[in-house]
């Protein structure tokens, strides 16, 4: 395995005109790391980090990509993701890689949510490291406690709202019907027995198709599947064409695996993220629109299960 990569880093020597592959394996990425413009972007803990991380890896941990504990899904401000950005040296030229632990399927959206947000901010260059660090680790390549110090950039990026829904964007669709919305929650979500503890109301949107996240990996891993299985999963969703796909979730984080196999693995076009997803939506002060509710007494008595819960365990 030793003797592959060291092969492989010989042969990145020379400069390559690279187009970013949305998914990296270990054996892909390591001979990038020769380049200059790729950047790894490490959204573990900073204690995971700093035990172990690829050299020259920066850190930026998932909970700044992300919105209050009130709506997790939210965006954070754009003067706080410029900093971010800036911090970790990123430019209009930076090919940036994203990993995290690569634990499990929901691990992995943090990564997804992460490339989503980049994409957004204008970069175009973009993979994330399929399997994280766990992947990583077991093809036996090279980890580091070196810190690291990165120059910061002055690159200002604004929000592209092209791959973003907003309420009031689903809310036009469901009153026109001219979206596939795609509830990418597990069964006990979608119908409506369980739900998010920010989240006021169980069920979810009318006409919504369910495409569960855990679908788009290996069986028994982290490693998201190939291009050819990926669109596969993607043609269970009807759409019409030139029709927008919207997917959400509970807080736009499993919603970030559905939109990043359907976008960026089978290609589809016109695919957009409900970034605040079931708990933006029913979070809002006129009577939101839902399916899949239970009745006021299943309502009750999941209420009273939850209390129960918080207090006493």
């Amino acid at each position: 395995m030793k003797a592959f990569f060291a092969l492989a880093a010989t042969l990145a020597a020379t400069p390559l005109a690279w187009s970013a592959q949305p998914l990296l394996t270990p054996q892909e990425l390591q001979p990038l790391l020769q380049q200059p413009q790729v950047r790894v972007i490490d959204i573990r803990d900073p204690k995971s980090y700093e035990l172990s991380h690829i050299a020259g890896a920066v850190n930026a941990p998932y909970g700044k990509w992300r919105g209050p504990a009130t709506n997790p899904g939210e965006l954070p401000d754009q003067d706080k993701l410029v900093k971010l950005v800036q911090s970790l040296g990123l430019t209009p030229q930076t090919h940036a890689v994203v990993i995290s632990n690569g634990v499990d399927a929901t691990d992995f959206g943090a990564m997804a949510r992460v490339y989503w947000t980049l994409k957004s901010l204008g970069l175009k260059e973009l993979s994330v490291a399929n399997g994280g660090m766990m992947a990583w680790e077991a093809a036996g390549a090279p980890t580091t406690q070196a810190a690291v110090k990165i120059t910061p950039s002055n690159y200002a990026p604004t929000f592209d709202a092209q791959w973003l829904a907003t309420r009031s964007e689903v809310r036009q669709h469901l009153d026109l019907s001219n979206a596939a919305l795609v509830d990418s929650r597990p069964d006990a979500f979608y119908q409506g027995k369980t739900r998010a503890p920010a989240a006021k109301l169980s069920g979810t949107l009318p006409g919504a198709q369910q495409l569960d996240f855990n679908q788009w990996f290996e069986p028994g891993t982290s490693r998201f599947v190939n291009a050819d299985k990926a669109r596969q999963i993607a043609s269970r969703i009807q759409r019409e064409d030139g029709k927008d796909t919207v997917a959400f979730c509970n807080t736009g984080h499993w919603a970030a695996t559905d939109w990043f196999g359907l976008s960026e693995v089978a290609g589809l076009p016109n695919v957009k993220l409900y970034a605040g997803s079931m708990v933006d939506w029913t979070q809002s002060k006129d009577v939101p629109q839902m399916a899949n509710q239970p009745t006021r007494a299943e309502s009750l008595a999941y209420d009273a299960q939850q209390w129960w819960k918080r207090t006493f365990k």
